[in-house]
This record gives C-alpha cells, sequence and structure tokens, in this order.
C-alpha cells in the first residue's frame, strides 16, 4: 500500500472578541457560483469547505509544509501555536491505477499574522475556488471532512482553555 504524508492548518483570527478560521473551498469539487444555482433537484449545492493542507515535499518538515500550504491556499501569514494532531484514513486514488493509499495528515493550530484571505496566485485556482473566514464557533459543523471537523474543534477547545490568546 502506498503511502502519503501530509500537513495543514488551522488558521485563526480575532475580530471583535470572536474568533475566525481560514477555510477554503476546493476547486472542482464545488465552486462557488455552481454553489450559488440549484442542481438537478431543484436545491442549492452545497459547498465544500476544508482546510488548507498539502504533500510534504522531500526534504521539507510537516511544519513548514503546514505553513506554505496556508499562504499558498489562503492569502494569509500564519505563525505556530501549537500542533493539534494527525488524522489517518485510507483511500483509494480516483485516478491511475486506483491504488489505496494510507494518508497521514498533520494539522497544526496557527494565528494569523498578516495578508488577505483569498488573496492567491492565479495558478492556485486549480487547487482552490476561495479562501474565506468562518467563525470558529461554526467550524466543526461547516467543514466537509470528519477529521478535519475534528480538528477544528481542538481548535475551539484550545482558545477556550487559553484565553490569555
Amino acid at each position: 500500500m502506498a503511502r502519503e504524508i501530509s500537513a495543514g492548518g488551522v488558521v485563526i483570527r480575532k475580530r471583535d472578541e470572536v474568533w475566525w478560521m481560514a477555510g477554503i473551498e476546493p476547486a472542482g469539487e464545488q465552486s462557488r457560483t455552481a454553489a450559488d444555482r440549484p442542481g438537478p433537484t431543484g436545491r442549492k449545492a452545497k459547498s465544500v469547505l476544508a482546510l488548507p493542507k498539502g504533500l510534504v515535499d522531500p526534504g521539507e518538515k510537516p511544519l513548514e509544509t503546514a505553513l506554505r500550504e496556508v499562504h499558498e491556499e489562503t492569502g494569509v501569514i500564519a505563525d505556530l501555536i501549537t500542533k493539534l494532531g494527525d488524522i489517518k484514513y485510507v483511500y483509494s486514488r480516483s485516478w491511475g491505477d486506483g491504488e489505496r493509499v494510507f494518508k497521514i495528515v498533520s494539522f497544526y493550530l496557527m494565528g494569523y499574522r498578516s495578508g488577505r484571505i483569498d488573496q492567491i496566485n492565479p495558478e492556485m485556482r486549480i487547487e482552490v475556488a476561495r479562501a474565506l473566514w468562518v467563525l470558529l464557533d461554526d467550524a466543526p459543523k461547516l467543514l466537509a471532512y470528519q477529521g478535519e471537523k475534528q480538528m477544528a474543534q481542538r481548535a475551539l477547545e484550545y482558545v477556550v482553555a487559553h484565553p490569555e490568546l
């Protein structure tokens, strides 16, 4: 079985005494435009909300990957607060040989430093339809993937336990 190692970040920002989290809508899964149009059932299609993440490049440490991916996919620069944990799962590739892959994704809690959400390089639009701030309180319900929901919940628990942030 093939193995993949990825890393990503839960970037938080406090504005007006409320915590926000940077999320992305992956391109090709459900774009903002498509989400606004009714589907075949007459209902609006649901957009996919995910966390910024990507494969660890050779010679790169997972934290370096997470910081890079956050910047590339959201447009913001963030600083490490703490590691939140790892998600482990198996999936089958939907391309090529259809091989089963064991994947580990390390997630880090990060604090917003600078940059503008969704101000990303045009070539990144292949991967990201848009980046946006969502309420951290709502993130565990809004994120599409179970492991990422857990990471957002851990981030929420962390900010509650650390009011000095």
